[in-house]
């Protein structure tokens, strides 16, 4: 039987940070589209034999989705920070008004949106930059048997912070690889100092 995940309000941080005008309830209520969403897909699919959509994806197009929404929610409930409207553009949030129609290529007022399942919140990036980042860390049951006993999709942890070039080491990689850069040890531990969410 599918369940529905639902985000526990208790476990958001009072004492967060937030820049751009945004609320722990701009959060609050984005997770939650993300759970409601994948509790209607899993609950038709299911009942038509089929896997449920965490098995269907690959990882890094499950985590393509999720950010994606993530960005379209917080977009839609925030009072300040609307989608940028540039394919691929960076960050993935403008401050709306600021960038003519919403779009910029790469711009300073905005947020980027992560998602990964990698406890800690630390993500390989193209490049490193300053910016500000939030990233969603979200844990997925494949393991349980029988699958309808496998628990929903959930978010465990979210951060939210401004990040710099110093703080960034380079991954190297093979002849083949694309080079990406991941917060440091000392940048990642200060970004996950302004927490927004855990769930353990």
């Amino acid at each position: 039987m599918v369940t529905r995940a639902a985000v526990n309000p208790g476990n958001l941080n009072p004492n967060a940070a937030l820049p751009y005008e945004l609320r722990l309830l701009d959060f609050q209520v984005a997770m939650q589209d993300v759970y409601d969403f994948f509790f209607d897909v899993n609950s038709y699919v299911r009942q038509r034999g089929l896997a449920r959509l965490d098995e269907m994806l690959r990882p890094a197009n499950m985590s393509g989705i999720i950010t994606d929404m993530l960005t379209a929610s917080l977009a839609k409930h925030s009072r300040a920070l609307v989608v940028n409207q540039f394919p691929n553009g960076h960050p993935d949030l403008l401050v709306s008004g600021l960038y003519p129609d919403d779009r910029a290529q790469a711009a300073e007022h905005g947020i980027e949106i992560k998602t990964t399942r990698k406890s800690g919140g630390a993500v390989d990036m193209h490049g490193a930059r300053d910016q500000t980042m939030c990233v969603f860390v979200y844990k997925v049951d494949n393991a349980t048997e029988p699958v309808d006993d496998r628990e929903p999709m959930r978010f465990v942890e979210v951060y939210l912070g401004q990040v710099t070039v110093a703080e960034y080491r380079r991954n190297a990689r093979g002849e083949l690889g694309t080079r990406t850069a991941t917060l440091n040890r000392d940048g990642i531990a200060r970004f996950r100092q302004n927490w927004i969410y855990l769930d353990p």
